[in-house]
């Protein structure tokens, strides 16, 4: 069954200008989103992921397949995300995290960067339009990871975003760029220093005044600590992390987040991952969810 899906998996066209062009119109389209309805109302029996993370791999491999322009395959992926992100908030699946740009990707090709940072403040300034899917959808955007490391106008484009989406309540889509999970958990562990090293400092000021000073501050740094101040505080762990064109490696993603996460591979690249592939991979979780709820609590007893 596996072989099929992935076999059966239309190539996303990279001539559509716009991701609201891929929801088409006509007979022949009800009649898709009628069957498709239909299948996620029977997988909805099962138990259903919260929380869908990707590692959207295989862009370049895309284009060159192809012998299209090497910025082509991140230019269909992007329809591909906004494709899987339509199909999630379908299926009920509140969270979504993509990773996009890792640090390290800043060590390729210069000119291959500026291409990716000019692509990128494309999309996002498109997402900002009142009539783009994020409007449609009530979505809120996040943005993981050390933002001072874009450029300008990448830097302010995200951030504005993230402001506009701020109170919105539907979906949640975190974008991790530029990331990576040691620069996250770094960043965690120093703000938790700073944060318990300025609360002692007042607590021993307040000592020096002759006042009685008992916050409850604990020198020791504990895991609520520390998930208080990751990127994705607030979020839940990822219950699937699909890793896309075959690869096994993590490659520094979520590696805090995902003890008790499904990992899957498709052989299919990124801009090919269709709705057929994320049926598969709902039904491959539900097998396995027994398994993953059974690891949960024993971690939680232990605890």
């Amino acid at each position: 069954m596996e072989g099929t899906l992935t076999s059966c998996s239309p190539a996303v066209n990279p001539n559509i200008e716009k991701p609201e062009d891929m929801v088409k119109t006509g007979v022949l389209a009800r009649f898709q989103n009628f069957l498709r309805k239909c299948l996620i109302a029977v997988i909805s029996y099962g138990p259903m992921p919260n929380h869908i993370a990707f590692i959207m791999d295989g862009n370049r491999r895309y284009a060159k397949c192809r012998s299209i322009q090497q910025g082509a395959g991140h230019r269909v992926g992007f329809f591909a995300l906004i494709a899987n992100l339509l199909y999630c908030y379908e299926m009920g699946v509140k969270y979504m995290t993509v990773y996009a740009f890792s640090i390290d990707n800043f060590k390729r090709d210069p000119k291959e960067v500026q291409s990716l940072m000019q692509l990128m403040e494309e999309k996002i300034n498109e997402l900002l339009e009142k009539q783009s899917v994020i409007d449609k959808l009530n979505c809120k955007v996040n943005f993981w990871g050390n933002l001072e490391l874009l450029c300008e106008p990448v830097r302010l484009a995200a951030q504005k975003l993230m402001a506009s989406t701020a109170g919105n309540t539907g979906p949640v889509l975190s974008v991790c760029m530029p990331y990576n999970s040691t620069s996250e958990i770094v960043n965690a562990v120093s703000e938790v220093y700073a944060e318990r090293r300025e609360m002692l400092q007042r607590e021993h000021d307040g000592d020096c005044n002759g006042q009685a000073v008992n916050n409850g501050v604990h020198p020791e740094i504990s895991v609520a600590d520390l998930d208080r101040h990751m990127y994705s505080a607030g979020c839940p762990d990822p219950d699937i992390v699909i890793r896309t064109s075959g690869e096994t490696r993590l490659s520094n993603f979520l590696l805090w987040q995902t003890t008790f996460s499904h990992l899957q591979n498709p052989d299919a690249l990124w801009p090919d991952f269709s709705f057929r592939h994320l049926v598969w991979s709902v039904l491959q979780y539900q097998r396995a969810y027994p398994y993953l709820e059974q690891n949960r609590n024993l971690a939680k007893k232990q605890l």
